[in-house]
């Protein structure tokens, strides 16, 4: 009865990335294509050079583009000379890593900007970038350097996790005289470059493993250098201040007392961070949601192979739209909506078929529908399956009819009971922006007609980050507690000011 709404798009050509030339470029897009999964992760894109007669020229090291935001990432090794002059060591080595990094993400956010449509995946510029940039004026871009060579020969030097330092009044030329610290590498105007070295790379991508919850980071980190004087005892000390802190809107954020010169974030906050009990438990609650991130893999291998069973139209556009609301969604809720279809999928009755409506944790989140269906082995799959994507849609109807405020609805279907020797899914994406007059009769029709979401029962579920609330003790030192520093003061007589 339903009008057939967008659902998977076959690819009619596979998608292939290039190779990574180096094996730190290697780490690194292993390391981005575990956060931002691998339909938005593109190492070693390149430019045409028209007119030229030249091959492509590689524009980064690695490209995310994940709807609005474009993280720009410039890998580079260089070695850090040790035993002569430290400060003439580090000027070398700061030059040919960090501004040539630099340089080269500058330039690339000029060339997105201006040229969006002339980004490839291969040197010979044959094969397209297969995901739609954002326009100039509404994209996000995020820039970053990778820096290595210089975490352990400061570890050696310093002590510490060799970790960079964070001092926000540093300003161009002025990194050569101060030895392993970070500050601004260029004038306000082209954009703040976070510089993440081997110690504090793999600290930020393994902790912040969602795009949401990595983007987020470096958005309110860009907005507190920018306003205020920081000093961090490295990229780690900043993170556990940030994850130890919510704003107003519940959200992590750098949250400091109201009246305040200049922020110092002493070494230590990221060690007890990582040994408390909540970390702990956090890091064991995770596990199940890495079940979300698995079927968005799922999906974007077939989307990418053009191996899907059903899809509605030819391109990738479509599929990453949808793939893209469920890439969005942060690590604690990939934790509530994972539970939520693994739970449905099996705890049902032999015979029967199940759905389960997750609503929004904010406003202008999607919805959700999972539907759990038996199959008699009796009915070919192709019936089932098609009987199956059928009654999807009409859930996705009847629940936009229900909820007039569900904009975005995405759809996910497979078999019924923890037990069955095949399991496939389905998944669609209603954009209910667009709902007609037609639409809401049809859905009115369909929900008379076979009884969807008419016997519905309520659950309210609390998903808490941290099984067990941490108390801004167990991420720092207390306000009259020995500043870790070892000046003897108290810490809010020292590094707490």
């Amino acid at each position: 009865m339903a009008n057939a709404m967008p659902s998977f798009v076959l690819l009619m050509d596979t998608v292939s990335k290039s190779g990574v030339q180096t094996e730190s470029e290697r780490y690194l897009n292993n390391l981005c294509s575990q956060t931002f999964l691998s339909l938005w992760s593109y190492p070693c894109v390149y430019r045409d050079q028209i007119g030229t007669g030249k091959e492509g020229k590689e524009v980064c090291d690695l490209l995310v583009v994940c709807g609005r935001h474009v993280v720009i990432f410039s890998d580079k090794h260089c070695r850090f000379q040790e035993g002569g002059n430290i400060e003439l060591s580090w000027s070398r080595w700061f030059r040919k890593t960090v501004e040539r990094s630099a340089d080269q993400v500058w330039g690339a956010e000029r060339w997105i900007r201006n040229f969006p449509s002339r980004l490839f995946l291969d040197r010979s510029c044959t094969k397209r970038f297969p995901i739609d940039l954002p326009a100039p004026n509404d994209a996000i871009f995020h820039r970053i350097v990778v820096a290595h060579g210089v975490s352990e020969p400061f570890k050696r030097l310093g002590g510490g996790s060799g970790s960079l330092m964070v001092m926000s009044d540093l300003i161009g030329d002025r990194h050569y005289t101060n030895p392993f610290a970070i500050g601004w590498l260029g004038e306000h105007v082209q954009g703040y470059v976070h510089v993440f070295d081997d110690t504090s790379l793999d600290i930020v991508l393994k902790t912040l493993d969602t795009i949401t919850d990595f983007v987020s980071y470096l958005e309110r980190k860009e907005n507190l250098l920018s306003n205020t004087a920081v000093a961090a005892g490295g990229e780690e000390e900043l993170l556990a201040h940030y994850l130890g802190h919510l704003n107003s809107e519940g959200h992590h954020d750098f949250v400091f007392p109201a009246k305040y010169d200049a922020i110092s974030i002493a070494e230590g906050l990221w060690q007890r961070f990582l040994a408390s009990p909540q970390r702990a438990a956090q890091l064991k609650a995770d596990e199940i949601s890495y079940f979300w991130d698995e079927l968005i893999e799922k999906f974007s291998h077939h989307a990418m192979q053009g191996t899907q069973y059903w899809a509605s139209s030819p391109g990738v556009g479509d599929v990453e739209k949808i793939l893209r609301i469920m890439a969005k969604e942060p690590r604690t809720r990939r934790r509530m909506l994972s539970k939520a279809i693994l739970e449905r999928a099996a705890n049902i009755p032999s015979g029967y078929r199940a759905t389960r409506i997750m609503f929004p944790s904010y406003k202008g989140d999607p919805y959700y529908v999972f539907l759990a269906l038996p199959w008699d082995s009796n009915i070919p799959e192709e019936q089932y399956r098609r009987v199956r994507r059928r009654l999807l849609e009409n859930y996705c109807m009847v629940l936009k009819l229900d909820r007039k405020d569900a904009e975005q609805i995405v759809g996910i279907a497979t078999e019924a009971g923890s037990t069955s020797r095949y399991r496939s899914e389905d998944a669609l994406y209603f954009d209910a922006t667009k709902w007609t007059t037609e639409e809401e009769a049809e859905a009115r029709k369909v929900k008379e007609h076979f009884g969807l979401l008419k016997d519905v029962t309520m659950h309210h579920r609390t998903e808490q980050e941290y099984p067990s609330p941490i108390r801004s003790s167990q991420l720092g030192p207390s306000r009259n507690s020995p500043c870790p520093c070892g000046s003897g003061k108290r810490y809010k007589r020292c590094c707490g000011k």
